[in-house]
């Protein structure tokens, strides 16, 4: 298992309302879509990313955004590659797009991998994290894709994306 910032440890606070339970069959890799922050504590990132999420805002795309459970990934990985533990894995995560994302263990990226390079860190963590989730929830490697495999979206970005191939080498190597 990799090293995970534990919802305590970025100082989570709990989650609003109710979510809905499910099991991992897939594995879904997103990105933030924001440029990312070296120099922001993965902590910090957290908190923000939890903030935003259970309360309601208007999306750059004008798009109402309502109140969520909590966090909307499983596990986010900061640009140093730290990885931190989001939304509790048992629990559906959220999405702004037209897809449902049950069964679905969502891992997030920082950064907007339309116009950045995902780093080495990153790379080295999401392979990390994808043989573990992989193994633990027996996830075939046809089942681990990028938002875009399922949604009208550019996420995870094509500097993301094109990493794919090698990563499904990693995994079945």
């Amino acid at each position: 298992k990799p090293s995970i910032i534990s919802r305590k440890d970025w100082n989570a606070k709990e989650p609003v309302g109710t979510a809905k339970e499910h099991s991992i069959t897939a594995i879904t890799i997103h990105h933030t879509a924001t440029l990312q922050k070296e120099n922001v504590t993965i902590e910090k990132k957290m908190q923000n990313l939890q903030s935003f999420s259970q309360s309601e805002n208007r999306l750059a795309t004008g798009k109402l955004k309502p109140v969520w459970f909590d966090v909307p990934y499983h596990f986010y990985i900061a640009v140093d590659g730290k990885i931190a533990e989001g939304r509790e894995i048992k629990y559906v995560g959220d999405t702004n797009t037209e897809y449902d994302p049950t069964a679905h263990a969502l891992i997030v990226l920082e950064g907007n991998f339309e116009t950045e390079q995902v780093s080495y860190q990153q790379q080295k963590s999401l392979q990390e994290m994808i043989i573990w989730l992989a193994d633990k929830y027996k996830v075939s490697p046809a089942k681990i894709k990028g938002h875009n495999d399922f949604a009208a979206t550019a996420c995870p970005g094509k500097n993301l994306k094109k990493t794919f191939p090698d990563l499904q080498k990693k995994i079945n190597g």
